[in-house]
């Protein structure tokens, strides 16, 4: 079936929801429909699942990368399509998989004078994709979710694997996840996902429904599916809602503001996080606390790192 111009994909659809922020996602598929100008709606409302899937500053997390020309991109995990926009902008064409069929809806109602566009409803693990195919595939705010959506022993590294098949010989990888060690954590932010204060700085002690990583656990992780050149980024102060974006060859200096807003859950502030970052900053040490990470992967064959 077709959504406008966007090809819209049922085929692998399981006919259950397994996530959803409940009522507003329908509301927000209304204002679509109705033709509400974004900008508009983002006037009137101040709900974070509305904020979180509409906000133009989702895009600022790759406004900046170059795409190579004729491009083929896969996006896992395209949720209400706050990037999908940009990647049809940058790409020849553009299949965007999504678990959930009322955010597909709205991605597809979102873009749907997008004629580069495929949106297939499904679990990645139950979609049959082309091996060496994508130039470039899209994890952002995905991986963190594995155990939940692919069995085995090895969730994260089986997931990850089936995406490495997937990419073209030198594609990329974009992945985009939370810090497990940010520096919001240790001030008194709730952990993203949980909500439980301190649980990924304890390492998940309790059965956790996601699981994020520090900077070596990523790492390691990647060059053992078998990425390499790892170029890290920090969005901050999220990847959610990036106002800059950092890398390992500009950091941010001295003086850097580095307070984290509270979105949809109360905190605490147990210390002044722009201070410490002067501390942290000043012995070299922000990639570890960033409170995200945006790792682009290349698929190169061995690395000298893939070992790890």
């Amino acid at each position: 079936m077709e959504i406008g111009n966007v090809s819209f994909n049922l085929d692998y659809y399981s006919g259950q929801d397994l996530y959803s922020d409940g009522t507003v996602e329908e509301e927000i598929l209304e204002y679509l429909k109705k033709g509400m100008d974004i900008d508009k709606l983002l006037r009137i409302e101040d709900r974070w699942a509305v904020l979180y899937h509409l906000s133009p500053t989702r895009r600022n997390l790759l406004e900046w990368m170059e795409f190579s020309e004729g491009s083929q991109t896969l996006e896992i995990g395209a949720g209400c399509g706050a990037l999908t926009g940009l990647l049809c902008e940058k790409s020849s064409q553009v299949t965007s998989i999504e678990l959930s069929l009322q955010r597909a809806k709205i991605l597809a109602e979102r873009h749907k004078n997008c004629d580069n566009l495929e949106v297939i409803v499904g679990n990645l693990n139950d979609v049959p994709l082309a091996d060496n195919t994508y130039d470039y595939v899209s994890l952002i705010g995905v991986l963190e979710y594995a155990e939940q959506f692919t069995q085995g022993s090895k969730p994260f590294s089986t997931f990850l694997g089936k995406i490495f098949n997937t990419l073209a010989p030198k594609g990329t990888l974009i992945l985009a996840i939370e810090n497990k060690f940010g520096l919001k954590y240790w001030a008194g932010a709730r952990e993203d996902h949980t909500g439980v204060l301190f649980d990924g700085l304890e390492g998940y002690p309790r059965d956790a429904k996601a699981k994020t990583f520090g900077k070596k656990e990523l790492e390691d992780l990647l060059y053992s599916c078998g990425f390499s050149n790892l170029k890290f980024h920090y969005p901050f102060p999220d990847y959610k809602m990036p106002k800059q974006v950092y890398s390992d060859d500009s950091l941010p200096g001295l003086g850097f503001n580095g307070e984290s807003p509270n979105y949809d859950m109360d905190r605490l502030k147990l210390f002044n996080e722009s201070l410490v970052y002067s501390n942290i900053i000043k012995n070299g040490q922000f990639p570890f606390f960033a409170n995200s990470f945006l790792v682009l992967c290349e698929k190169n064959g061995a690395g000298e790192n893939d070992e790890q």
